[in-house]
């Protein structure tokens, strides 16, 4: 089956946090906006015709997560990124975000560290702080090839017996990277030196361009396995986060017997009949539809970096491994938070993520999302060449 991703559905007049916030966030609501992470392109058919089909049944009440769900979801991550879970290791979550405050909860104490790398998704900070846990930053580097890669010799002497948890954003959001292996395996020596937890976020590890590979943390070897808490889901990689399901696996017993006290205190209870129904079709039907959105994606993406490659002492793509984030370097356009904020809402008419969102090591960037139809994508790039061209020409 071929899917189609030349038009979308049309969101403005819907409840769509994307846009319903635009006037908030950007001062005008004529703004593309290309800020929040979900996709402007339609939830596939699979998922939608499962859950019309659960409402041929006229009771909605409270239900338990099928195991069928987290089967289908088990399956999908040995077919697709080669780690096993077993049921009993799974949980039912809403968000990874809720998933991380849960972890930071269970496995620490008011006072102790947790270990954020920026720049960083901004739930990973205020999360953090919400629980009145210490931030320890380990900044990624930076190369001249605007290659991001994590600090070992920075983390390690930042290390002390009050840091519990490492916060791994796997792949990496915003700045794209797909973790290799042997970089991982530096995180994993570490922690299990030091005893601490890691959370490892993979909602992004389906949306992995060629020929990058996803390696989940919990794959790398038993003592990954032991000391890992790995948050999974649908939400990105079918366009399904409206229906708030994902889920946790914690393979280790007195990890998962922690993490559950947390978890039953803040009552997750079990989701919602047509999420679940939804979660488990999307990843029993969803290898084609996958293969064919990450083309159009890495599409968007090239003529992306092509258009900033006709402005190179103004703009610069990072060079993408995975998600459908594009992280802008607009350093070289030597204006402060507020004016490059300015430029793209007000030159260009777009509502992008600011890069001091994503903690310090963000200033002078921009997140772009480029999870657009076609027919869109083509709008953006018409409205983002006529400003640097305006700026170009200034």
């Amino acid at each position: 089956m071929s899917y189609d991703f030349s038009t979308s559905a049309a969101r403005e007049n819907t409840n769509a946090e994307k846009y319903t916030l635009r006037e908030k966030l950007f001062g005008t609501e004529d703004v593309e906006p290309l800020w929040v992470a979900d996709m402007d392109i339609d939830t596939p058919d699979f998922v939608i015709d499962a859950v019309k089909k659960r409402l041929e049944h006229p009771i909605v009440g409270y239900e338990e997560v099928p195991a069928s769900a987290f089967l289908a979801q088990i399956e999908w991550m040995k077919m697709v990124h080669g780690v096993e879970f077993e049921l009993e290791d799974m949980l039912f979550s809403h968000s990874v975000v809720a998933s991380m405050n849960t972890a930071i909860d269970a496995f620490s104490e008011i006072g102790d560290k947790v270990i954020v790398q920026t720049p960083v998704y901004p739930p990973f900070f205020h999360s953090v702080m919400e629980h009145n846990r210490e931030i320890l930053k380990n900044p990624l580097k930076l190369d001249d090839n605007g290659i991001y890669s994590f600090d070992i010799e920075d983390l390690k002497s930042k290390i002390d017996e009050k840091t519990k948890l490492l916060l791994l954003c796997s792949p990496h959001n915003p700045v794209g990277r797909v973790w290799k292996k042997e970089e991982l395996e530096k995180i994993l020596e570490v922690c299990l030196k030091h005893n601490i937890v890691v959370f490892s976020d993979e909602i992004h590890s389906d949306l992995v361009y060629e020929p990058n590979i996803h390696i989940p943390f919990a794959s790398l070897c038993k003592q990954a396995r032991e000391i890992s808490v790995t948050a999974i889901g649908v939400g990105k990689t079918f366009n399904m986060a409206g229906f708030a399901m994902s889920s946790v696996a914690i393979p280790n017993k007195e990890l998962h017997a922690k993490f559950l006290k947390s978890y039953n205190r803040i009552h997750f209870a079990q989701g919602n009949a047509l999420s679940h129904v939804a979660f488990e079709s999307a990843y029993k039907n969803g290898d084609a539809w996958l293969k064919e959105i990450k083309i159009h994606l890495l599409k968007n993406y090239i003529m992306l970096k092509e258009l900033c490659e006709k402005f190179p002492s103004i703009i610069k793509i990072t060079p993408i491994e995975a998600t459908y984030l594009a992280w802008l370097d607009c350093r070289d356009m030597k204006l402060d938070g507020k004016g490059l904020r300015d430029f793209f809402i007000h030159k260009a008419g777009l509502g992008l993520s600011a890069g001091l969102n994503f903690g310090r090591e963000g200033s002078g960037f921009m997140r772009l999302n480029f999870a657009v139809s076609s027919t869109k994508m083509s709008l953006i790039l018409e409205k983002l060449e006529k400003a640097l061209q305006e700026y170009k020409n200034s």
